[in-house]
């Protein structure tokens, strides 16, 4: 009969206090939690904790922040609860060997991908963006590597067209939970060996999810439709896809405008205009020639405006986008 597992959960955002909802509320007892340190936010620049110290707080468990776990201090603390496993979901810091080895299961880390693709910081954006068919979550054993460590269970869904970094987030912050349960349920069996379970990583397969930077967002026309469309579903909700026009004319002085794309679509265009040029515009949005069909803009921000669909912007600004004219540039 398996005997309940005492827990440290290690985790930062809303997805790991997904996560620590499903421990709470399971057969395990969760000794402690660590997150990072509470950090400013907001116009006031407030201190304000995450998502996963609040449920903590909110069932009265201890919470830990350190900066690191560098000092020996912090390694002794954690050591001292006696964890039988550490289990680490979107922690966003590097564990030191010392800690990887304290309970007496190990660590083990739930990643949102099927591993060993997409290892690193942005597997969810990173899959959209690639075109892949299909993701999921990994309940892996942790090492001193990046996401390197030997498998405990995977468990997969579909990508669909529609699909952006925000949905998909969310598809597996239901999938992981039940996945990081069963597992648990494997490890807490009193002839539990890892070597019976775990698969080691192909390394030859893994690919690297980089961490997504503000510069990508800008869209680039000479790339495919196909292309932009992922790009604009991977980019939802941050840093969002966007492209940036000059406004000039005689009586204009040079402006720079940077309107973000929250959604748009593929459509089949065979004629032959530059890319980045506007061919059509009407009430199903504004479509742009790329070097393989075209994207068809269909909610859009202005700047400094909400999100709206593009037949709500035209009856403001339908000079912003004529017929034949470059997207990046106007008057």
């Amino acid at each position: 009969m398996a005997t309940p597992l005492n827990i440290i959960f290690a985790g930062t955002p809303d997805f790991a206090a997904q996560h620590l909802a499903a421990l709470i509320n399971g057969e395990h007892n969760v000794v402690a939690v660590y997150c990072p340190p509470d950090k400013p936010a907001g116009r006031g620049k407030r201190l304000t904790a995450c998502a996963t110290k609040l449920l903590a707080l909110e069932h009265n468990i201890i919470v830990e922040q350190p900066l690191n776990f560098k000092s020996e201090e912090d390694q002794q603390r954690l050591a001292q609860y006696n964890a039988d496993i550490m289990v680490v979901v979107a922690y966003g810091l590097l564990l030191p060997e010392v800690i990887l080895h304290s309970p007496r299961l190990g660590c083990i880390n739930v990643h949102g991908s099927i591993l060993p693709k997409w290892r690193g910081a942005a597997p969810i954006q990173r899959s959209l963006e690639a075109g892949d068919k299909k993701t999921g979550v990994t309940i892996m054993q942790m090492d001193k590597g990046l996401d390197t460590g030997d498998m405990i269970l995977k468990t997969e869904c579909e990508i669909e067209i529609t699909d952006t970094s925000a949905s998909l987030y969310e598809k597996l912050a239901s999938l992981g939970p039940t996945a990081l349960v069963e597992t648990l349920a494997l490890m807490a069996q009193p002839n539990y060996q890892a070597s019976d379970h775990n698969v080691a990583q192909d390394n030859e397969l893994a690919t690297y999810a980089k961490k997504l930077d503000k510069a990508e967002a800008e869209l680039n026309w000479q790339l495919s439709a196909c292309e932009l469309h992922r790009k604009v579903r991977a980019y939802i909700p941050w840093p969002v896809s966007q492209f940036t026009f000059t406004e000039s004319g005689p009586e204009v002085e040079d402006k720079h405008h940077r309107l973000r794309v929250w959604q748009a679509s593929v459509q089949v265009y065979q004629g032959n205009a530059a890319p980045g040029t506007i061919i059509k515009v009407d009430k199903e949005g504004i479509e742009v020639a790329t070097t393989d069909g075209s994207l068809r803009l269909e909610v859009i921000q202005l700047p400094g405006k909400k999100a709206l669909a593009v037949k709500d912007i035209l009856n403001g600004r339908s000079d912003w986008f004529v017929v034949g004219s470059p997207i990046n540039k106007l008057g």
